[in-house]
């Protein structure tokens, strides 16, 4: 029996994820305006570990009551392959955008368990032998001199192995509605806690498949869902679909991947929308199967 929510058919596919290793950066500092952008500028660059170093967003924003420093701020996670990968993608991006942001400070956002990775204390050598630690409740924070006072930085930043690759599909007749719907449903998922939409507002016009006809290229534009290639390729559109989106969904746990799943293909079930499927590899990519009808039934 087809799944259908509002007349837009939901397709009976999953979602192929996969694992990653995560982290949560706390951005404070003095202004929300400059948490945002130092969260923004953070996050830069970091759509798809395709070709970025890492997956990264704002999760976020933190009031003052949530914060170390009793500050505004954001919560950014942080997505990338290895530990390794990971601790050298957040120390460059936080000392390259975080740091240089006027007013900012840096926190871990994750339980320090077994599986760590050093932040402050690689960023602390820009102090040219002028920085300074402090150890509170457990926790070593160090001091930076910078040119409006000092940049503050946690140490020790915890890890997770989180999920990464969780995806939507929306199927539209008209560009601007599918753009709408797609739009209505970013804004329900990232109510969502623990996860991100790493692409540019959350959506994905350029949504890719593995391999290439030319070597060097991991990943190629998704031919099966480009309107443009109707009847020059094997594709899977309806012949009214003239607009194709994609929401890519990272989260720290799968359960919250799925979540956001759910929210979003009920959000997006909007006129004009044809159907709602989902990307997957046959199962080759990763262990994770988020299957749409399964996930509308759970959550």
């Amino acid at each position: 029996m087809t799944t259908a929510i509002n007349g837009v058919a939901i397709a009976d596919t999953f979602a192929e994820a996969f694992p990653m290793t995560a982290a949560r950066a706390i951005i404070t500092a003095d202004t929300p305006a400059w948490a945002e952008i130092a969260g923004r500028t953070m996050s830069g660059y970091a759509t798809s570990v395709i070709a970025c170093d890492a997956e990264a967003a704002i999760e976020r924003v933190l009031t003052p009551d949530e914060t170390p420093d009793g500050r505004p701020g954001v919560s950014v996670l942080v997505f990338a392959f290895s530990r390794d990968a990971l601790e050298k993608a957040l120390t460059n991006r936080v000392g390259q955008c975080v740091m240089t942001c006027p007013t900012t400070a840096c926190y871990n956002g994750l339980p320090l368990g077994e599986k760590t990775i050093n932040v402050g204390g690689k960023l602390r050598f820009f102090g040219d032998g002028w920085q300074i630690s402090k150890r509170l409740d457990g926790k070593r924070y160090w001091r930076i001199p910078v040119m409006d006072g000092d940049f503050t930085c946690e140490e020790i930043f915890g890890t997770t192995k989180g999920v990464a690759g969780g995806n939507i599909i929306l199927l539209g007749i008209d560009p601007a509605e599918t753009l709408a719907a797609t739009e209505a449903a970013v804004l329900m998922m990232r109510a969502c806690p623990d996860v991100i939409l790493p692409f540019p507002g959350g959506i994905a016009r350029s949504g890719s498949k593995v391999g290439s006809k030319y070597k060097k290229l991991r990943a190629s534009t998704n031919t099966a869902f480009s309107p443009g290639l109707r009847g020059l390729v094997d594709s899977v559109l309806p012949p009214e679909v003239q607009c194709v989106y994609e929401i890519v969904i990272d989260g720290l746990t799968l359960e919250s991947v799925e979540r956001a799943t759910a929210l979003g293909i009920r959000a997006g079930a909007l006129p004009r929308i044809v159907a709602i499927t989902a990307g997957n590899y046959g199962g080759k990519l990763g262990p994770f199967h988020i299957r749409l009808p399964d996930v509308l039934t759970r959550y």
